[in-house]
């Protein structure tokens, strides 16, 4: 049954991809359905992708919710399509090839897909359901005669307690007053550790404080009551977060023997109810992980660690995940160890001969103080025995799991064949749910660049890329991250952009970086570790503590102790640095890093080596653009006059704007010039088409025309010469337009104008009563015809009078089918009697800029000069 629709039209242009994208992914996530999200953007990219790109139409997408999934529809409007014949024979297209894979992709990622055709349309279609979430209890079971039901007080109490976020309880029950006989005034405010005892470590608080900081928890503990002695209780922890932004979590907690009150039943009944009388599971799995298992992955792993933990009454457990290759293990879950620094560290398989080298056969180690260094991750710990088993999966090994505890010989061969049952018991279910997040992972990590090669490519302004390839690194992948550029081969890296999670760390961590030389520019390809800018943190800190006790230099710190510090935190793991390799040359360098003693996972790595190979190319890109525009710019400056002469008795203004985004240089130009005492030159010209061909013949005609006039020529004299260099230019030859003319600045105040109009738009003259007349006659454009006979035509502006020069494109400024032409510049002209030369020039471009919405297509030069009264 559809419960909601959503529907709209994307135009055949690229952009639409983007914006149909962004239209899934809000359309679903307003519906809930974050868990889908990912999947419904890739395959919606690729489907408009082949309508607006491929197919060269407008893609209509439709998004239909229905119970317990979405079915999202993509029609283009090109249905000249073959039919696809089942069993045809045909062999499916290649992933790599630019076309084809929207198909291949919905049959590998979507739960039913398929194509319709219609006589206008072709839809392909495809539906995502759900993960089987149902609402309330994670899981029920049948129903159970009442014997077999779990065994509880008369009098069943659950305490509620709240815990805010600096560990203090703000909450106490009734409930929790009677387990556990304190009144709530006796508690409120204080700690929880100091009425929690955690398993294996009565009367200490270790363990529960990171219980209480995870989003989720279950687990056995004890609670001190009043009367001194510890009540085991079962309790199910959650985090929560109020109105105001505080986090804090709630407790739940029962007595350990009535736990199936805050646990879900098990799966499935026990097959020997009588002879289990309190309704335990008897499958393996259960028994050691409880039910129900987490659904997540590190729910999952957590779990297994807490169970081995207590499994064999030990002080700590640590679960370790194979990489992809199988050569190194990744902590991924640990208990009783400080798990910010160990967190996906990573210990090799094979660490030397022998059982106890090897991740791959079961290990007892009686006493670590007598081969230090043995298995490194306890190392500092105060550990001193340890059992470590392997995880496989049909011979593969797949993670190691191991307990450690604080005394010497504590653990013999028999608790590592108890652990390693266990291990048999759960390696599957834990490989499973790598294999489900592992999967989660490289799609989310398939529509992250996606998205963010369409950022990349959206924008070819150099510092806008850096920008962006900072701001697409952190959070997501990094908490911080720099990126250095490289100008050329002989040049240093240089420092080009900084960025960090939290603003008030960046110029702490811009002024640290910039104190360390910057990382080699290698090409070799892959993350490396580079340890100067924790080296260097590390050095500000100490020096920033001796300060402060006194016992270093006594100069006083550029920056506060607390600010360097915080630094110094703020870069203290792991930080790797990626090459930006773009046209066989190292341009930069990509650099990443975590805060203090946390490290970075493989497929996060990875994901930031594929974005780095697409940031390197959009910043290559940047560059090559960047110069090209100055170039264009330059050249450009270049073929215009550097100013203009003050010509007496004569106003004279002029405005250029060039079209497009500064890359290409126009063709349009201008020129005034002195000829001689009393005689100026002026000209405005246009020459076909843009670019460096263009460019040529502009500047051939600017100096041309200043050289033959300053000779003696006249203006045809000067016109036909000119027209035959172009035509020596050969095939690089283009045709021109041209206005030419000479002014003389009259005693009476008057001026003596002879112009030649050689294919361009006609001067405009305005006379004082407001009329306006074309100043010469149309004669044939250069550049096209070998012998030209040109004339001359003498013009004499009275005091008042303007004389208006453009090129076309001002007169052939257009809206649709409308055109602004010579008589709608006659008219705009008509209204600027008594306007000054520079009000003249200002009111056309105006006119010119209102007459369409869209920004102008093509160059506009607009001379202007003027008799004053």
């Amino acid at each position: 049954m559809i419960t909601a629709r959503a529907a709209a039209t994307f135009e055949p242009v690229g952009r639409s991809v983007a914006t149909a994208r962004a239209f899934v992914r809000d359309t679903l996530q307003g519906w809930g359905y974050g868990d889908i999200v990912d999947d419904a953007v890739v395959l919606t990219s690729e489907l408009v992708t082949n309508a607006v790109v491929h197919a060269g139409t407008a893609a209509d997408v439709l998004c239909l919710r229905q119970d317990g999934g979405v079915r999202i529809s993509v029609a283009d409007r090109y249905p000249e399509r073959e039919i696809p014949l089942q069993n045809a024979g045909q062999t499916l297209v290649h992933p790599d090839r630019e076309g084809g894979r929207g198909l291949l992709l919905c049959g590998a990622l979507a739960t039913r897909w398929g194509v319709e055709y219609t006589a206008a349309q072709k839809h392909v279609w495809f539906q995502l359901d759900l993960p089987d979430r149902p609402a309330g209890t994670r899981s029920a079971g049948p129903a159970l005669p009442i014997d077999a039901l779990p065994v509880a007080d008369t009098r069943v109490r659950v305490a509620v307690i709240q815990v805010d976020r600096g560990g203090c309880i703000s909450f106490w029950n009734d409930d929790a007053q009677g387990l556990f006989q304190f009144e709530a005034e006796q508690v409120i405010g204080k700690p929880l550790t100091e009425f929690a005892a955690w398993p294996h470590t009565p009367g200490t608080g270790t363990g529960i404080a990171e219980a209480l900081r995870l989003s989720r928890w279950e687990g056995s503990y004890g609670i001190r009551g009043a009367d001194g002695r510890v009540l085991p209780v079962y309790a199910s922890h959650l985090r929560v977060r109020d109105a105001d932004g505080e986090a804090s979590t709630v407790c739940l907690l029962v007595r350990d023997h009535e736990r199936a009150i805050l646990q879900s039943p098990q799966r499935t009944p026990a097959p020997d109810a009588a002879s289990h009388p309190e309704g335990r599971p008897s499958d393996p799995f259960e028994v050691f992980i409880g039910s129900p298992a987490p659904d997540d992955l590190d729910g999952l792993l957590q779990r297994t660690v807490e169970r081995a933990r207590d499994m064999l009454d030990g002080d700590a457990a640590y679960l370790l995940l194979a990489t992809d290759d199988e050569t190194e293990l990744e902590v991924r879950a640990s208990t009783g160890l400080p798990s910010a620094r160990q967190r996906f560290a990573r210990v090799p398989v094979e660490t030397g001969s022998g059982r106890y080298g090897s991740a791959r056969m079961p290990s007892v180690h009686e006493d670590l103080a007598a081969v230090p260094g043995a298995v490194p991750l306890l190392s500092g710990t105060g550990m001193r025995s340890v059992v470590t088993v392997p995880l496989k999966v049909e011979g593969r090994l797949t993670g190691s799991l191991g307990v450690a505890a604080e005394g010497a010989g504590r653990y013999t061969n028999e608790e590592a064949l108890r652990l390693q049952f266990a291990a048999d018991r759960i390696a599957l279910a834990v490989e499973r749910a790598r294999l489900t997040e592992l999967e989660r992972l490289r799609r989310g990590s398939l529509s992250f660049l996606v998205e963010a090669s369409d950022l990349l490519a959206g924008t070819l302004d150099r510092d806008q890329t850096l920008a962006l390839m900072a701001q697409m690194t952190v959070p997501t992948l990094a908490t911080w991250c720099a990126v250095y550029t490289v100008a050329d081969q002989a040049s240093e890296p240089e420092l080009s952009y900084v960025l960090h999670e939290d603003e008030d760390r960046i110029d702490g961590l811009k002024t640290l970086l910039k104190k360390v030389d910057p990382p080699e520019p290698v090409p070799t390809p892959g993350a490396r570790v580079w340890t100067a800018p924790t080296d260097a943190a590390h050095d500000a800190a100490l020096r920033t503590t001796l300060r402060s006790l006194g016992l270093g230099n006594s100069a006083r710190p550029s920056t506060g102790p607390g600010a360097t510090l915080a630094t110094a935190s703020a870069v203290g793991g792991e930080t790797v640095v990626l090459p930006l390799v773009a046209r066989n040359r190292v341009i930069g360098m990509l650099t990443l890093g975590k805060p203090t003693e946390e490290h970075f996972r493989q497929e996060i790595l990875e994901l930031a080596e594929d974005l780095s190979r697409r940031a390197a190319l959009a910043l290559d890109n940047a560059r090559l653009y960047s110069e090209r525009t100055a170039i264009s710019q330059s050249l450009q400056r270049s073929l215009l006059p550097p100013e203009l002469p003050e010509v007496p008795g004569v106003e004279v203004e002029v405005i250029y704007r060039a079209a497009g985004e500064g890359n290409e240089v126009g063709g349009d130009f201008y020129d005034l010039f002195p000829i001689r005492d009393g005689a100026y030159g002026f000209a405005i010209g246009d020459v076909c088409g843009t670019g460096p061909e263009a460019a040529a013949v502009t500047g051939l005609a600017r100096h041309a025309l200043r050289l033959l006039a300053r000779e003696g020529f006249g203006g045809p004299a000067v016109l036909e010469r000119l027209n035959a260099a172009i035509l020596d230019e050969g095939a690089r030859s283009r045709f021109l337009t041209l206005l030419y003319g000479e002014l003389w600045p009259q005693e009476d105040g008057s001026a003596l104008l002879k112009v030649v109009c050689a294919g361009h738009p006609l001067p405009l003259r305005l006379r004082q009563d407001g009329t306006v007349e074309p100043a010469a006659e149309p004669q044939p454009l250069l550049g096209v015809m070998d012998d030209l006979e040109l004339y001359e035509q003498t013009i004499t502006l009275d005091p008042g009078d303007v004389l208006l020069c453009v090129t076309d494109g001002v007169t052939e400024r257009r809206e649709g089918t409308r055109m602004l032409g010579d008589d709608g510049l006659s008219d705009v002209l008509t209204t600027c009697t008594g306007l000054t030369a520079g009000a003249v020039a200002t009111r056309v471009l105006r006119a010119v800029e209102r007459f369409a919405a869209e920004p102008a297509s093509d160059d506009m030069a607009i001379l202007a000069m003027r008799v004053p009264q």
